[in-house]
């Protein structure tokens, strides 16, 4: 008999079925396509049979799961409709997904001044928080991708992309010329943005602005912001990496630009929040989401202030 301790790992698998790839189903549940390989994996290696074959078209069940996989699509069912009936009356919580960068750059900073104003608003953001984390369907997700608004996506604020570098290390190239200034120091890859139209990367940051850098694609490569920011600080090269989130870091000096702001360039993704729709807005939800607008119109605001 399966233990308690492998809803998770059954959750995850019938995420991946049905989304047919790890990286969606990670992302329905806030966490890495890693973490949902290794939940399914734990759970083949507990039954000693293959779950899931891999192939080009993606992911589809083993023929030992093609039997299984209707009774644990029901199963996920009838808990999602009995978490559905228990959400109205879980009080005051709010649970949030989000890209981990948004909530730790843009998001945190900022609750502190929404939950002195409400201060019996309870908060799970990422499975963490004061509220407990909980099966199912979260009630806002935040994700950076394609700007598609309509009744339950609301835009919040595109990028604008400029490199930035510590004080000292922009202290130390500015006498050079300008188009030359970024020869011989180390650039930072960040692929938070590698799938953005807008072809945000060094290569195509160096041909608009013609500046000349051998070798533009090497460096050291990092997936979240937060990361790529710490080698900033640490003085370790320049990173191209988006103001909304850093207006306050550059405003103190703690980051700088080697550039003018202009030099930089808009995201054709955007940072979006998708609300749910299957049960009716509560009170203390309603007052999040225009919280959450209110704050990322001042975000707009002042990112266009700054670049223009």
């Amino acid at each position: 008999m399966l233990a308690p301790s492998h809803l998770k790992s059954l959750q995850a698998l019938e995420l991946a079925v049905r989304t047919g790839s790890f990286t969606a189903a990670a992302n329905m549940l806030a966490i890495s396509p890693a973490a949902v390989g290794q939940r399914v994996k734990a759970l083949e290696d507990y039954l000693g049979i293959e779950l899931l074959v891999r192939g080009r078209a993606g992911i589809r069940p083993s023929p030992e799961l093609a039997a299984a996989l209707p009774h644990l699509v029901d199963a996920f069912g009838a808990l999602d409709l009995a978490v559905r009936e228990l959400d109205l009356q879980r009080g005051q919580e709010l649970h949030l997904a989000s890209v981990s960068d948004f909530a730790e750059l843009w998001l945190k900073p900022r609750l502190p001044a929404f939950r002195a104003a409400h201060p019996n608003i309870l908060f799970c953001i990422n499975g963490e928080g004061d509220a407990p984390i909980r099966l199912g369907k979260v009630d806002c997700e935040i994700t950076f991708g394609p700007c598609r608004e309509d009744i339950n996506n609301e835009f919040l604020f595109r990028d604008f992309i400029v490199p930035i570098g510590s004080p000292a290390n922009v202290e130390r190239t500015a006498p050079l010329p300008a188009k030359a200034r970024l020869e011989g120091f180390p650039l930072l890859h960040l692929d938070f943005y590698k799938d953005d139209p807008a072809a945000l990367s060094w290569p195509a940051w160096l041909a608009r602005n013609r500046v000349v850098r051998t070798a533009p694609d090497r460096g050291m490569r990092f997936q979240r912001i937060n990361a790529a920011l710490d080698a900033v600080l640490a003085s370790a090269g320049f990173s191209l990496c988006g103001v909304a989130m850093l207006l306050d870091r550059i405003e103190y000096g703690s980051i700088a630009l080697p550039y003018p702001i202009s030099s930089g360039s808009w995201s054709e993704h955007a940072f979006m929040a998708r609300f749910r729709q299957d049960v009716p807005l509560r009170p203390h939800l309603v007052r999040f989401r225009r919280w959450l607008r209110e704050e990322s119109r001042a975000t707009r605001e002042s990112v266009a202030r700054s670049v223009h």
